[in-house]
């Protein structure tokens, strides 16, 4: 039977109330920051980093600010870091607030893209509101005002940076060569996004196994293997250029985590940080590894289920949870992750729970219960009830880790039965977004009785991005 999908054009024009509402929310929360007296102290920490490469100075002995904060990254991203001493402090604090912004509304475009690759969500809302033009904007005028990305601005974090080069990465056009690059970088500069690397070599070796000879060397592990040799390409290139400080680092400062902070602080909302503040001790110790380890176990089978049968935003949302969940130290703003996640569950799950999720990034619940800065360590003294406030993210990211594990489909809606791995949603070479899925920035449209429907904005159901 052969199936007429017919195309219709995409909505154009210039989304001008979605502008302008962006654009008020944005002088807001500005203004917000401002009265808040925000002093993007990280931002002066990768400042001081930059210069002491400059000057060639020792750069994990080095402490700034009045927190007397270390060098915790590695020496390539000190290197990127120089630029900032090309002007003053004023103008890089503006500059980087500004970059932040633009940053923010590249990651809701993307985690608007990302959702159009899977299937149709409920009702069709993602024909609804996710491929209008102006969508991303929107979004980013809503969650500039979630405490993570909050706090990202607060502290002159680069999460968003971080989050656009892994996401941008994993939304590529189809059997794009720098699949994997943006990665491999990330991880360079911050280590934690290389579980997206485990996870593409897990999807890739299982696509392997179950298609033959032909999927040995397929795109999923063909991207894993760019982002490996981005990752060590850089590094050994940062080697050359600092080869004490990178000795020092991968032989020395990477096994210091107290160096990032104190585990048993509200801001860290990893398991580590909960099953500290549980057992009201510094150091949780085996403790973490207990809960660590089999919520790793499940996230990583989740994404590469999910992978395999196609749905690649559930894969990249659950292996970015799992990430914030396994890692020794999760700080709150570095749950910028929340804007795909949130998505996701506007797309695919029952109002009442994107609106539940949405009230914990958007409250500060978190922040409700006593905390002080070092040496004070009130959050050891927590009662049931704040422990359970400082814990939102991690309860939220373990419930819905085990939620997808739990509802896991074996076949999704746009899915075509008995379809091989193929047409998954993560890089297949000159295959398009697959069977039932949309080109980005177009509508998915739906099959009914063996029929695709075309919704508002609806395009051909296989084009290439």
């Amino acid at each position: 039977m052969t199936l007429t999908v017919t195309a219709q054009p995409r909505p154009r024009g210039v989304p001008w109330a979605a502008a302008a509402a962006c654009l008020l929310s944005f002088a807001a929360f500005w203004l917000a920051q401002r009265a808040a007296d925000v002093n993007l102290l990280d931002l002066s920490v990768y400042r001081a980093e930059g210069e002491t490469v400059l000057s060639g100075g020792d750069l994990y002995a080095l402490r700034v600010t009045s927190a007397n904060l270390p060098t915790t990254y590695p020496p390539f991203a000190a290197l990127l870091f120089t630029p900032l001493t090309l002007v003053g402090v004023p103008e890089m604090q503006v500059l980087a607030t500004l970059a932040n912004l633009l940053l923010l509304v590249a990651l809701a475009h993307l985690s608007l893209r990302l959702v159009r690759w899977g299937p149709p969500g409920r009702g069709g809302r993602v024909t609804a509101w996710t491929a209008r033009p102006g969508a991303a904007l929107w979004l980013a005028a809503v969650v500039v005002w979630c405490e993570p990305v909050w706090q990202t601005f607060r502290y002159g974090q680069i999460n968003l940076l971080i989050a656009v080069a892994v996401l941008g990465d994993l939304t590529r056009r189809e059997g794009s060569r720098w699949a994997g690059v943006g990665i491999g970088l990330a991880t360079a500069v911050k280590l934690t996004p290389g579980l997206f690397v485990v996870f593409l070599v897990l999807a890739g070796a299982a696509r392997a196994r179950s298609g033959g000879r032909a999927e040995w060397w397929n795109p999923w592990l063909r991207q894993a293997a760019r982002a490996t040799g981005t990752f060590l390409v850089v590094t050994v290139a940062s080697h050359l250029v600092l080869p004490y400080d990178s000795r020092r680092f991968w032989t020395e400062m990477i096994f210091e985590t107290s160096r990032v902070g104190r585990t048993e602080e509200t801001a860290n909302q990893s398991l580590s940080g909960v099953v500290a503040r549980l057992l009201h001790t510094t150091d949780p110790g085996v403790w973490w590894v207990v809960a660590a380890v089999p919520v790793a176990v499940l996230g990583l089978v989740v994404a590469v289920r999910a992978a395999l049968r196609g749905d690649r935003p559930v894969a990249v949302v659950a292996c970015a949870t799992t990430g914030l969940l396994v890692s020794p130290i999760s700080w709150s703003h570095h749950w910028v992750w929340c804007v795909p996640m949130l998505v996701l569950l506007a797309v695919r799950a029952r109002p009442v729970w994107a609106v539940a999720a949405s009230l914990v990034f958007a409250s500060n619940a978190l922040w409700w219960v006593p905390h002080a800065p070092a040496p004070v360590r009130l959050e050891l003294h927590q009662t049931p009830g704040q422990m359970l406030l400082s814990a939102l993210y991690t309860l939220l990211g373990t419930g819905l880790l085990a939620t997808l594990a739990v509802r896991r489909r074996g076949r999704t809606p746009g899915d075509t039965a008995g379809a091989p791995p193929d047409t998954a949603g993560l890089p297949v070479s000159g295959s398009g977004p697959g069977a039932g899925r949309s080109e980005v920035g177009s509508a998915a449209p739906r099959v009914v009785a063996g029929q695709p429907e075309t919704g508002e904005g609806g395009s051909q159901a296989v084009a290439k991005e």
